[in-house]
């Protein structure tokens, strides 16, 4: 064959393929047919030679170009084939990444394009992939990122002395995306992309849809692949037949690397499940777990979408203590940031030279208070990977919910901003529109692709149909932190009893709009840190009536209409308040007094989880009904709260005095004997023990409007929950309507 017979390349486009500046390397490099032959050109600088290698043998390659190599081999078909580069007499044989075709399909560029792609994670980041092959089957990684204004992009990793030169990418034309296939890349190698900006200056990235990530400080992705086998099929099987939003709701906050520090994934498994069902809980909240750079931030400030958090474990160990958890009967719920975003140059930030994730507007682009780049809501490509995300922790790590942060910092184009900092929209309002569609097609596809989920919206203002269904106009989330509520009533406990006459409004007024949304009540890790103090320190008082004030506290949430969260350590009346940086005070529960809290709260929800009437109509007027809301001389309020079917009822009186009433009559609906099944004040809670222990009989004395009363002995910062006697073994408690609940015999945190 004639030496001339190959495909020529002007040295030009030699130049940049050499120096990996090309944006469609394999234009150049691999196998090119031409006339009867097949011209393979491969990088290997330095070699003294290089052969490629097929089956019937090998043929010896010229340098060409800086390092580039170019082979001719006769025939019209391209073999299989390796490189052998030779280095000091020493034989290296490997395989041609440019010899692949793309790993990325039309149908998932287009509906990557379209913003359609609802398993985003299964196509761009990095995939380990293994090819059949005459010569050997070949096992690498495909990598693909999304940079649609990059000049070039590299791969540099541990697979190629961080070189990234010898990994240049290939383009996807207008898609923006960019892709390469690295034979011998394999899991656990750690990677970044080398992206070109139009200045030409270089900028390494960490990949976006990396599913693990180095362990902070270090910022390199890492090549995962995931080997974890569920267990949990029982679970998951209910959950998807489920509404959990008309069941009982009881959740614990937690941020896992406060708990108890040193625990990881794993070894947190037992203890925690130990506490949560000890104490009744249905629900644990994470605090974020995607992965972040800095720890004080707890995870708010998010860099790795789609990589949990490498500080306490890889991603199959996370999917350990979730499968755990749900095999201990206890659902997962995790905090979720697709509000905004840091500004660390090595993430997502200006990632291809360009706002690209960001929105271009630097009036709507950067959040003043956090210091934070905003997402651009209106790019399809952006709401794919956030709407992606959210599926992506629903459906590969079994999360059960996802509680959004700062839903209303999306919503408004003007939160925190002073006249002059913003724009309005189209229609010359204040409302971010595409935020708000965003937010209606996260949840609406949440709910449609993973059923039996909720979908939790932190947002605090009144904006109306945070709950409403898209389909009315509303963002379709499940449930909404009420946060009036939280702030009203810490800001009522907080005022001595003799003051709080005066405040009673601030602990009725809750109830004016408690059916307006599907309402959580949280007590979160917010009302607790930076100087807030903990619920303990809130109380007025002394020990003795700072804890009575929490059990009182408690036991008013879990009987107010709405579910309920409470941030951990505020569960055994935490003095201290709370710190990222240092564990709970465990050895509180060695103390009876906040013993007697933690026996409190696993007696609430013992009552809670067995009683209809408590859950079963949160969200109806129909579930609620006020006894006396009028009684602020007396510092107290009564009510009923109601389940589905109209026999199902718990009378409720809490007195918010410093001191007991004796004789305080209660109007009720029915006559007959009533049990007193709550007493905050009980002695094994750590009370004084005044109480009507036992059963008391309503009499046709009528009462707040009601045919039947009786008298009730309120002890003072006490709360006392009635029911008609003989209801706790009514109907309602038919196996199949009531949610397992493991009895313990002690917490074992405590033991």
């Amino acid at each position: 064959m004639n030496a001339m017979d190959y495909v020529h390349v002007n040295e030009d486009v030699l130049n940049a393929v050499s120096n990996g500046w090309y944006h469609a390397p394999h234009d150049i490099l691999g196998p090119h047919g031409a006339e009867g032959s097949v011209t393979i050109r491969v990088i290997r600088r330095l070699a003294d030679s290089v052969f490629i290698e097929t089956a019937t043998g090998r043929t010896e390659a010229i340098h060409e170009f800086n390092g580039i190599w170019r082979a001719v081999l006769p025939g019209d078909e391209v073999p299989d084939y390796r490189v052998i580069a030779i280095y000091g007499g020493v034989e290296h044989r490997g395989d041609d990444p440019y010899r692949f075709l793309p790993t990325l399909g039309e149908v998932d560029i287009y509906l990557f394009g379209e913003g359609r792609h609802e398993k985003l994670w299964n196509v761009l980041g990095s995939h380990v992939i293994t090819y059949p092959s005459d010569l050997g089957d070949v096992t690498g990684t495909s990598f693909a990122v999304w940079a649609p204004n990059a000049k070039s992009v590299r791969v540099v990793g541990d697979f190629n002395g961080w070189d990234g030169s010898l990994s240049a990418m290939r383009t996807m034309g207008a898609s923006g995306l960019w892709e390469l296939f690295i034979p011998g890349a394999t899991e656990g190698s750690r990677y970044k992309y080398e992206i070109q900006y139009a200045d030409l200056s270089w900028h390494q990235k960490a990949d976006p849809m990396a599913r693990r990530s180095e362990e902070p400080p270090s910022t390199a992705s890492i090549v995962a692949e995931a080997h974890f086998e569920w267990s949990d099929d029982e679970w998951m099987d209910k959950r998807a037949v489920t509404d959990p939003h008309n069941g009982p709701v009881s959740i614990y906050e937690m941020h896992l690397g406060s708990w108890r520090p040193g625990l990881n994934y794993r070894s947190i498994a037992k203890q925690l499940i130990g506490h949560v069902t000890y104490a009744g809980f249905t629900h644990v909240e994470f605090m974020p777990l995607a992965e972040h750079p800095f720890t004080p931030s707890w995870g708010y400030q998010v860099t790795g979408y789609y990589a949990p958090t490498a500080r306490f474990g890889s991603p199959d160990d996370l999917k350990y203590l979730i499968d755990e958890l749900h095999k201990a009967g206890i659902g997962v719920i995790m905090d979720w940031v697709p509000a905004h975003f840091p500004k660390d140059e090595w993430a997502l930030a200006r990632f291809d030279g360009t706002p690209l994730y960001e929105d271009p507007n630097p009036l709507r682009g950067e959040h003043p208070d956090w210091g934070t780049l905003v997402f651009n809501f209106g790019r399809r490509e952006v709401r794919n990977f956030l709407v992606a995300n959210a599926l992506y922790w629903l459906t590969e790590f079994h999360i059960d919910g996802v509680r959004v942060d700062a839903v209303a910092s999306m919503l408004y184009l003007d939160y925190s901003r002073n006249d002059g900092q913003w724009q309005p929209n189209i229609y010359g309002g204040r409302e971010n529109l595409e935020a708000i569609s965003f937010l209606q097609e996260a949840t609406a596809t949440a709910y449609r692709v993973a059923p039996g989920v909720m979908m939790i919206a932190e947002e605090s203002t009144s904006w109306p149909g945070v709950t409403g269904l898209t389909e009315d106009g509303g963002l379709g989330f499940g449930l909404k932190w009420n946060m009036g509520w939280m702030n009203d009533t810490l800001r009522y406990i907080e005022e001595k009893p003799i003051n709080r006459k005066w405040h009673h409004g601030e602990l009725t007024f809750s109830l004016v709009y408690a059916f307006s949304e599907q309402f959580l009540l949280p007590i979160s890790h917010d009302e607790v840190v930076h100087g807030k103090g903990s619920l303990y320190t809130k109380m007025p008082g002394d020990d003795w009536q700072k804890l009575a004030g929490i059990r009182e506290l408690l036991a008013y949430q879990w009987s107010h209409p709405g579910k309920q969260l409470l941030f951990m350590g505020q569960e055994f009346g935490q003095i201290q308040e709370w710190n990222e940086s240092r564990g709970l005070d465990w050895w509180l529960t060695e103390d009876p007094s906040h013993d007697g809290v933690l026996s409190l709260v696993k007696h609430l929800n013992e009552i809670y989880v067995s009683t209809p009437a408590l859950w079963s109509e949160d969200f109806h007027g129909s579930g609620f009904e006020w006894i006396d809301a009028s009684d602020s001389d007396s510092n107290v309020i009564t009510y009923l709260r109601k389940g589905k079917d109209s026999s199902d009822v718990i009378a409720v009186a809490c007195n918010f005095s410093g001191v007991p009433h004796n004789d305080y009559r209660m109007g009720l609906p029915r006559g007959g004997r009533w049990k007193e099944i709550l007493n905050t004040d009980d002695l094994a809670f750590g009370g004084s023990g005044v109480g009507n222990f036992g059963d008391l009989n309503a009499e046709r004395i009528p009462w707040n409007g009601r045919p039947y009363s009786l008298n009730l002995q309120l002890p003072p910062f006490g709360v006392i929950f009635l029911e008609p006697a003989g209801q706790r073994v009514g109907k309602h408690l038919a196996e199949d309507e009531v949610p397992e609940q493991e009895e313990a015999p002690g917490d074992p945190l405590a033991e």
